[in-house]
């Protein structure tokens, strides 16, 4: 189990705005173009939705696990937490 992972995210406030970039990334559109100008987490937006290295505790609940449990390259799922729907991309 890695201690650190990398992983880039687009955060939005509804489940179905998530829905709709998820069906775009499977289109063949570019994540980091698609967090550059629809997530609202507007620090990593500007670095393609790149939140860098962190460890377990780094991140809400919610978010680690599922940070945790993707594989290299793969992309999540909508994701929900407090802050609203992460699709987060796992890097490294």
């Amino acid at each position: 189990m890695a201690n650190k992972i990398k992983c880039s995210h687009i955060l939005v406030q509804k489940q179905s705005e998530a829905i709709a970039i998820l069906d775009k990334i499977r289109q063949g559109e570019k994540f980091g173009k698609l967090a550059r100008e629809l997530s609202v987490d507007s620090g990593s937006a500007k670095r393609d939705g790149n939140l860098g290295y962190f460890g377990r505790g780094k991140m809400v609940k919610e978010f680690e696990t599922a940070a945790f449990n993707l594989e290299v390259g793969k992309i999540s799922e909508p994701v929900k937490t407090q802050y609203g729907y992460h699709i987060i991309k796992r890097l490294s």
